[in-house]
């Protein structure tokens, strides 16, 4: 046992904790009765129901990290990252396709180990509460797809890491860092055209009074659009959103088509006026930058630690293999990326206020925000009473009585 050891068992734990801790105050923090400020929202029955979709989420979460958790802990004690080493040596392969092979393997066992759950929540818990729409094909199809992207797109960035970190000597991090950086912003351009219509079906919007309704309304703030994209999300879900992605050309409005069938056109427009304000408050780029400079900081300190034999010692090695350094580190890292992961929840629903402060201010009904909004959280069962502590670990969004106070705010002003 040495320091390394203490440091990444510790963090799996405070994790862990940190999370059973807030699941479980958020459980506490239900409230019998609808907040007065929503009352009218839901009625008695959905209300309730909207609660026992929390739980029964809540339920799973815990079974999976517990059981997540106690995995990977007994794979470490029982010395299962070096048996694993020592079965990919047999194989007599290069450093770098044996660290392909050992990452891999890693990655795939991890994503067998939760595939069940993603099953039973989409086929039992989405399904009983009304959402589900994706076929077993479907889920295996998407699932398959996702496979093949990571491989095509992941085992060449992970071979030209391994290569760096092998041959380029004390600036292997910063070549990597700048690799790395310049593929996250080619993906920007390139994930909505090619990637994601992998997935989904995006559809110009057709001319008639919605179409007309954005387009007037991108005109008065200035933004540039030619087309606004339906998605069609509910070939998987009855669940409704809207999200903008990429640059230049190449950036996407969406609305699933689901979105559209259940709001007016007023209520449409101010949901798009809230993504028009994430590209003119610059948040996507924002977001970028600050992905960046993550990455940057993750390989400096991973080019510190990567020949630290005590870190392998921690993992129980018999050899001291890069590529086996790659995932130690990784979980070394856990404490960072909490911290990390913090600060960037709190840069999100930052920006997320901003968006919703934008829309208010640039459309003339500030109140069919507020509408929009909460007919969105009952659509997807969201939960209106959450405990601070979990927003402050899980919430990339503001909760929606805040939300709520702030676009309030702004109508008393207009």
């Amino acid at each position: 046992m040495n320091i390394f050891f203490i440091i990444v068992l510790v963090a799996l734990l405070v994790d862990y904790v940190m999370h059973l801790i807030g699941n479980l105050l958020n459980l506490k923090a239900l409230k019998y009765n609808l907040p007065a400020s929503l009352e009218g929202l839901y009625s008695p029955d959905d209300y309730h129901k909207s609660q026992e979709y929390l739980r029964v989420n809540t339920v799973l979460e815990l079974v999976q990290d517990t059981f997540v958790l106690i995995v990977i802990i007994s794979f470490w004690f029982l010395h299962g990252f070096n048996y694993l080493d020592g079965i990919i040596e047999t194989w007599g392969f290069t450093s770098i396709v044996s660290g392909i092979f050992y990452i891999g393997i890693v990655l795939l066992i991890y994503q067998l180990i939760i595939l069940p759950f993603s099953v039973y929540r989409t086929f039992v818990i989405e399904e009983r509460f009304g959402f589900n729409k994706t076929t077993p094909r479907l889920f295996v199809v998407d699932y398959l797809k996702s496979l093949g992207i990571t491989l095509v797109l992941g085992v060449p960035l992970l071979a030209g890491i391994l290569v760096l970190f092998e041959y380029a000597g004390i600036y292997a991090w910063l070549y990597c860092w700048a690799t790395v950086a310049a593929i996250s912003v080619i993906m920007q351009f390139v994930a909505p055209v090619l990637i994601m219509p992998l997935f989904n079906k995006f559809t110009p919007m057709p001319p008639g009074e919605l179409k007309d309704a954005i387009l007037r309304y991108a005109a008065s703030v200035s933004f540039p659009v030619k087309d606004v994209m339906i998605m069609d999300a509910s070939k998987r879900s009855r669940k409704s959103n809207a999200f903008f992605t990429g640059f230049g050309r190449n950036r996407r409005i969406a609305l699933f088509d689901t979105l559209i069938e259940k709001h007016t056109t007023a209520e449409l427009v101010a949901i798009l006026a809230h993504e028009i304000g994430h590209y003119k408050k610059k948040h996507i780029p924002q977001a970028l930058v600050i992905s960046i400079l993550h990455m940057g900081l993750l390989f400096f300190l991973l080019s510190i630690f990567l020949n630290s034999t005590g870190l392998y010692q921690a993992f129980y090695m018999q050899e001291y293999p890069l590529y086996a350094g790659l995932i130690f580190f990784g979980l070394l890292y856990t404490p960072v990326e909490m911290v990390i992961s913090l600060v960037l929840q709190i840069i999100s629903r930052k920006h997320e206020y901003e968006a919703d402060r934008f829309a208010a201010e640039t459309i003339a009904e500030p109140e069919v925000l507020i509408t929009a909004l909460k007919k969105l959280s009952t659509g997807n069962l969201a939960n209106l009473t959450p405990h601070p502590f979990y927003v402050f670990l899980n919430y990339s969004h503001p909760p929606l009585l805040q939300r709520i106070q702030v676009i309030a705010d702004i109508k008393s002003r207009k």
